[in-house]
């Protein structure tokens, strides 16, 4: 799934020209920052976790972290990632490549709000050496009902 079910998502969009793919793993925010040139808070990472019975994926900046608290106060329980095998099966990415775009049935996407610093951010695209540019405005246009949360930390 992964690689080619992100990228038809996005193909279905009109925003397939837009993928880079590399010869260099982008599976870390590190790695992703240094193959596209860029700093690491415009990573736009995206966690995979287990809310209520069900997987939810966050996506955050790349130099922000989960803030437990908020995490609690926003969704009334604590923080619970999903492990590589779980991720590949309830979500269909695995760490490295989890993307928000041609998830399997049923995951919720939320945004953080520590995405709204830049004016464009880079998120993977289903495989750990894939990435894509968008705008916040294009994020959300991709992720019609993904909920703005603000679970992070700087």
């Amino acid at each position: 799934m992964s690689f080619e079910s992100a990228k038809e998502y996005l193909c279905k969009r009109g925003f397939g020209n837009k993928i880079i793919t590399f010869e260099v793993s982008t599976a870390t925010v590190e790695l992703a920052a240094k193959a596209l040139g860029t700093s690491e808070c415009r990573i736009a990472k995206t966690l995979a976790f287990m809310l209520d019975g069900a997987p939810i994926l966050i996506v955050m900046a790349g130099d922000a972290r989960v803030d437990n608290k908020k995490y609690k106060q926003t969704f009334h329980e604590k923080a619970h990632m999903l492990s590589f095998d779980s991720s590949v099966e309830l979500v269909g990415h695995a760490p490295g490549g989890v993307c928000p775009f041609g998830v399997k049935e049923g995951v919720k996407v939320f945004l953080d709000e520590s995405l709204k610093r830049f004016e464009t951010v880079y998120p993977a695209v289903g495989s750990s050496n894939s990435a894509i540019e968008l705008t916040i405005k294009e994020l959300e246009e991709l992720l019609p009902d993904a909920t703005w949360i603000d679970v992070a930390k700087l």
